[in-house]
């Protein structure tokens, strides 16, 4: 049995260490589009920016690991295709790689905003990406961030901290309110804006000029920036190509269901890419963070070893900016009640988001262990009473009882 998997990232190197670890002994064929083997990303944004951590602590799966555990892995490799019917992958070179098992891992681009190019505007997504950017965060020179979300956000407390001045456009009233709703996209505005960044909501780019020596942003208002850098942060988009030349159901990502299975038989997809069905939610759903990568990964690799295992368990991701901790697990949508143990204005909080009285989701900022137990209220769908949650003599734990 052969298992192949397309995208060695994250969510393809941690399917193949799950495949090892639960034993299959089989071929692994590892393909990856970049020159580079698997590396971590987050970094990507904070400490490989910044240039405190060394490039080979990103790595993911080494050489020497491949070798030991005949994991086959080849990158600079692109595929075109996969043939449905035999699984057969198909190379961009004309070569194929026949698989009994395919996952399609193959992860995101960063969206760009049309029109927009040049030696002054970045984008960050690639090892190579944050190396450009390094170094334009010096002392004295002012970087334009395109999007407040949370990449837009680490590079905005990244270049802080390098002592470059920053101006983070956000074309929504409120930064990421899609995702944590407006009162706590609100309490993220003001991180930034303690930090001493110029953050100015409703605005977006309306053009882009490289000047000499720098960059000018025109707002869609009007306004006149003018910059060493422009970083575009303002999401991703799924590398879906393969799927749609396969013709796998897509839809803003790769459709599958709860056990990572796509609309063809032995064909499985995971992580950024994926679109999938998350029972909790009751809906399809995309998640771009790196923890869904992982978990994912894990329970794709499970399922093609025949396990049946539904990935159910409650999203979560985090972000480090500006000295704090944030993290965020669950789904908010539709959520009635926001009740905050702590106060937001302190920036050491957890607020809850309730649905018909049911914990949904939490936010917090600086406190990694009140999320732990949100995640397992999530889990357990409890429905505590709000001034429980609120009261900070309540042991969060008494409320799974």
């Amino acid at each position: 049995m052969t298992i192949v998997i397309v995208g060695a990232g994250q969510t393809g190197a941690v399917a193949a260490r799950t495949l090892r670890r639960r034993g299959y002994a089989e071929r692994i064929v590892l393909l990856g589009a970049e020159a580079d083997g698997p590396y971590q990303r987050p970094p990507l944004s904070k400490e490989y920016l910044a240039g405190t951590v060394e490039r080979a602590e990103l790595d993911l799966l080494d050489p020497s690991w491949c070798a030991e555990n005949a994991v086959e892995l080849r990158t600079g490799c692109r595929v075109v295709r996969i043939r449905t019917g035999d699984r057969a992958v198909e190379l961009a070179d004309g070569a194929s790689v026949v698989g009994d098992v395919v996952l399609l891992a193959t992860g995101g681009r960063a969206r760009r905003l049309p029109g927009v190019s040049g030696e002054r505007v970045h984008h960050l997504r690639t090892v190579a990406d944050a190396e450009r950017l390094r170094a334009s965060l010096r002392p004295g020179a002012h970087v334009i961030i395109a999007g407040a979300g949370f990449i837009g956000s680490e590079v905005a407390s990244t270049a802080v901290a390098a002592g470059a001045s920053v101006t983070v456009l956000e074309q929504a009233p409120v930064p990421l309110a899609h995702a944590i709703g407006p009162r706590m996209g609100e309490v993220c505005a003001g991180l930034l804006r303690e930090a001493g960044v110029d953050l100015r909501t409703s605005e977006r780019v309306a053009s882009v000029t490289e000047r000499s020596g720098g960059v000018e942003v025109r707002t869609a208002a009007g306004t006149v920036l003018a910059g060493d850098a422009l970083v575009v942060g303002i999401g991703m988009l799924p590398n879906d190509e393969v799927a749609a030349a396969s013709r796998l159901d897509v839809s803003d990502g790769v459709l599958v269901d709860e056990h990572c299975r796509t609309s063809a038989p032995g064909v499985f997809a995971a992580g950024d890419v994926a679109r999938h069905y998350h029972p909790p939610s009751g809906r399809h759903v995309r998640v771009e963070h790196v923890d869904n990568a992982t978990a994912q990964g894990m329970a794709a690799a499970k399922n093609m070893l025949g396990k049946a295992v539904p990935y159910d368990a409650p999203h979560w991701f985090y972000s480090e900016q500006f000295g704090h901790d944030l993290q965020f697990a669950g789904d908010a949508e539709g959520c009635d009640e926001l009740v905050s143990r702590g106060d937001p204005a302190s920036r050491d909080f957890v607020a809850f988001y309730l649905r018909k009285g049911v914990v949904r989701a939490a936010f917090a900022i600086d406190r990694g262990g009140d999320v732990a137990l949100a995640r397992a209220l999530i889990t357990a769908q409890a429905a505590p009473e709000p001034a429980a949650l609120a009261d900070e003599s309540v042991d969060l734990a008494d409320l799974l009882d």
